[in-house]
């Protein structure tokens, strides 16, 4: 699976947005960042715009970069409806093509995961060091390949509920496998109210630490920060999240 068929997950923007948009635990470190730089910030794979359009309310100049064009444009709808001036850009993020370079790019929501093969990391971080200038930083999150996280049950499990915006209590339930030579997670989750059940599917690759390393030098990062958690805890075997803060120190 590539990452153009990898996209059942966002087929439903309002969807997302109802079950994503309170999430801001990554917010402060992102905005601390793109605070310190001059000219515009590019976030990938940014999706409806949960923090895009939050940094170009303070007048942060932001591009938001992402392939889902559905997702895409229901960032545009809420831009324009709250009058929000972002740079909206549906684009590959592994085949990278933007007029600018910026001094801050960063993806979240655990995006780096959709990068599955080898290859698609290697061109995904090949596209941000060319769209980076020299001492740019890269910040990014992934979650972290615990036991507990990549030995989640292959019987259909129990994870929350909610109730939608009719008011419908949501059950969700999750069923997970592993696959250890690929280093890939399948999920269904499976959506389940009094009167509908809705299924989709995702896969994730999950990357170890010192792999990760390695990736990044490879591709002529350093990294300045590694943290477990976005208040900055440190990475430790405990941790659910890695999060990176990279820096070209080169021009290419």
């Amino acid at each position: 699976m590539s990452l153009n068929n990898n996209l059942e997950e966002y087929q439903d923007p309002d969807l997302y947005d109802f079950e994503n948009e309170a999430f801001l635990e990554d917010f402060s470190m992102i905005e601390e960042f793109a605070k310190q730089v001059n000219g515009p910030v590019i976030e990938l794979a940014c999706g409806t715009g949960r923090i895009a359009l939050r940094l170009a309310e303070q007048g942060i100049e932001t591009v938001g970069v992402d392939l889902h064009e559905k997702m895409l444009s229901k960032a545009k709808e809420k831009a324009n409806a709250k009058e929000i001036d972002v740079r909206l850009v549906t684009q590959d993020c592994t085949k990278l093509d933007l007029d600018i370079k910026s001094s801050f790019v960063f993806m979240v929501g655990n995006s780096f995961q959709h990068f599955l093969s080898n290859q698609e990391q290697d061109d995904l971080l090949s596209s941000v060091y060319r769209h980076l200038k020299k001492g740019g930083l890269f910040l990014f999150g992934t979650r972290f390949p615990s036991k507990e996280e990549l030995m989640q049950s292959e019987q259909e499990e129990y994870w929350r509920s909610y109730h939608d915006t009719a008011g419908q209590k949501v059950d969700v339930y999750t069923v997970s496998q592993y696959d250890d030579l690929a280093q890939i997670q399948t999920y269904k989750t499976i959506r389940r109210s009094k009167e509908n059940e809705e299924i989709t599917h995702i896969q994730l690759r999950y990357v170890y630490p010192k792999e990760m390393e390695r990736l990044l030098t490879s591709h002529g990062f350093t990294i300045v920060h590694q943290y477990g958690r976005w208040d900055k805890t440190p990475l430790t075997n405990q941790s659910q999240s890695m999060i990176y803060i990279c820096k070209k120190e080169k021009d290419e």
